[in-house]
């Protein structure tokens, strides 16, 4: 739903598929990044070796003040530009669950929320961050640095269709496990869309 939202505020809107090798765009160009998930790890240069020149990309667009949302695996890129750790968690996270805002968080998210996790690493907070939220897992969930570049686990822009989506290209994660739903039990967490939505709304207005 970003880009709805984008569409909406008149903006222009441009898409790098680095995956099927096109070119990134001229730092000049742009006013936002954002750098969305994928079912790889950020380390895995060697069937994505187009990861190196996202995270020089990420990092310069950093360095240079642009507002910068990462979402998943984008997020990931953001934490290891800064020099933070990204490691596999203690659990892998797929399916509805809470998330808190962390004490002394600025308030871009609200205090609790059921949001749509798919991930199974994690990241350390990045010198100079603020943590955003965590997951009763204690996973960390997000962070802010330097108040225009901000990182999510989790997923507040999902919609019916991008669900069902993961669901087909992803499905065999699906295995018994503390935190892993099955599709069925997601399916029936379609009602928190509409919440996740307005508090993914609520933060790019406040990145406005």
């Amino acid at each position: 739903m970003i880009e709805t939202w984008a569409q909406e505020r008149g903006a222009e809107i441009s898409c790098t598929r680095l995956y099927a090798g096109e070119k990134l765009p001229t730092p000049g160009s742009f006013d936002w990044l954002i750098v969305m998930g994928g079912p790889m790890g950020i380390f895995d240069y060697k069937e994505h070796p187009w990861l190196t020149d996202e995270k020089a990309f990420i990092e310069q667009a950093i360095n240079k003040g642009k507002t910068v949302l990462g979402i998943c695996l984008g997020a990931q890129l953001m934490a290891d530009v800064l020099g933070a750790k990204v490691y596999p968690g203690p659990e892998k996270e797929i399916g509805w669950f809470p998330i808190r805002r962390s004490e002394g968080a600025p308030p871009l998210i609200p205090e609790e929320l059921t949001v749509f996790h798919w991930h199974g690493d994690t990241f350390e907070i990045p010198e100079g961050a603020v943590k955003l939220a965590t997951s009763e897992p204690g996973i960390n969930q997000g962070f802010v640095y330097n108040k225009k570049a901000i990182g999510l686990q989790f997923h507040m822009e999902t919609t019916p269709a991008s669900m069902e989506s993961i669901i087909e290209h992803c499905g065999h994660e699906l295995v018994d496990a503390p935190h892993i739903q099955s599709a069925e039990t997601m399916r029936n967490g379609l009602p928190n869309i509409g919440n996740v939505n307005l508090a993914m709304k609520n933060l790019l207005d406040g990145l406005l």
